[in-house]
């Protein structure tokens, strides 16, 4: 899954322009509430669809370590994306705490492809895939404003959402 659209327009703001503070401020809260639906509409659908079918891939041993590494990686992307607010728009810090963010959702979403998404291409099929792309298209749609951000328990939430 991936937030090219978002991504690209964010990365054009700081690459190909000055844009004003106030541009700045209202991109990055478009892309951390998207972020964040994002996350969170992978947990309400996609991950418990993995726990159901998954086998393991790209180096995971199973659908439930592929899970619990995502859910440790979207905490780590709220915590980064919380410590952007820390700072002034624009701010050396605000810069560097957006790219601390960029990283590590860069780095969750090139794990998912390689791990759950992989597994979930290759055990779940067309109907079921094509099933939870509406889902979580409707799921982004109804929440476009954003979600409340929360941590969750990678182990706590795979023993709720496991067959």
């Amino acid at each position: 899954m991936t937030i090219t659209t978002s991504s690209d327009a964010f990365l054009l703001c700081w690459t190909r322009s000055t844009p004003t503070t106030p541009e700045r401020e209202l991109v990055w809260a478009r892309l951390s509430a998207f972020l964040e639906i994002h996350a969170e509409a992978e947990e309400r659908i996609f991950y418990p669809a993995l726990l159901r079918v998954g086998e393991g891939a790209g180096g995971k041993e199973d659908a439930v370590d592929e899970t619990e590494h995502a859910i440790r990686d979207h905490n780590k992307i709220r915590a980064a994306v919380a410590a952007v607010a820390r700072h002034a728009v624009g701010s050396p810090g605000w810069l560097a705490a957006v790219t601390a963010a960029n990283k590590e959702n860069g780095d969750h979403m090139a794990e998912e492809e390689r791990e759950g998404l992989t597994d979930f291409r290759r055990t779940a099929d067309l109907e079921t895939r094509h099933h939870l792309a509406v889902a979580f298209a409707a799921f982004e749609a109804e929440h476009f404003t954003g979600v409340k951000p929360v941590q969750k328990d990678p182990k706590a939430y795979v023993a709720a959402h496991a067959p």
